[in-house]
């Protein structure tokens, strides 16, 4: 079994301002640095190989932490096509997007995007490899991929809430099956002093 530690960047001033980012490159925010700056690996991070997301939220978020990771584009951000850069909330209030769009299941997807259910798609070719190489990794990601990643090791279809809320400034432990199918070991491990 392979061991995966995943954690999102820290925040955007898109973040703050709920803008769509998707595939849109946004660096960290200077209050994104600074509570990056404040995080701490957990023990869990020791002796790992670090990957991260060449968008440059996940790759500053990464270079604040002391790491030296390798650029992997099958974790970047789900695309939300038409939608990136746009308020959530102006697409709810002129009703393109539902209230709920996070609970409509994999196969929902902006106009032009991607669906949860494709990322898993590109995901199980990178958690294959990893297993297939064996070695204990970190990666630094997106929140569209911990959701899609948590769906795979958990059966969530994305109807509902998830069994466990994924917060923010924190580490998620999986553990990867021979052929890289991921399952919870611990979630939601603080980053914060």
């Amino acid at each position: 079994m392979t061991t995966l530690l995943i954690l999102r960047h820290g925040p955007t001033a898109w973040n703050a301002e709920g803008r769509i980012q998707g595939s849109i490159d946004e660096p960290l925010s200077d209050a994104g640095r600074a509570r990056v700056a404040r995080y701490r690996l957990p023990p869990e991070s020791a002796g790992l190989r670090w990957v991260a997301s060449p968008k440059r939220r996940a790759w500053e978020t990464a270079l604040l932490l002391g790491l030296d990771p390798t650029p992997e584009p099958r974790i970047v951000e789900m695309d939300w096509g038409e939608w990136e850069g746009l308020c959530t909330e102006d697409l709810r209030a002129d009703g393109r997007m539902p209230a709920r769009h996070d609970r409509l299941g994999l196969d929902y997807k902006a106009p032009g995007g991607e669906s949860p259910r494709e990322v898993q798609a590109r995901l199980r070719s990178w958690l294959a490899d990893l297993a297939s190489d064996g070695r204990a990794t970190g990666a630094v990601a997106h929140n569209g991929i911990l959701r899609a990643l948590y769906a795979l090791a958990t059966g969530w279809d994305m109807r509902d809430d998830p069994a466990e809320e994924l917060r923010n400034g924190c580490a998620h432990l999986f553990r990867l099956a021979e052929d890289g199918t991921p399952s919870v070991v611990r979630m939601n491990i603080g980053l914060l002093e």
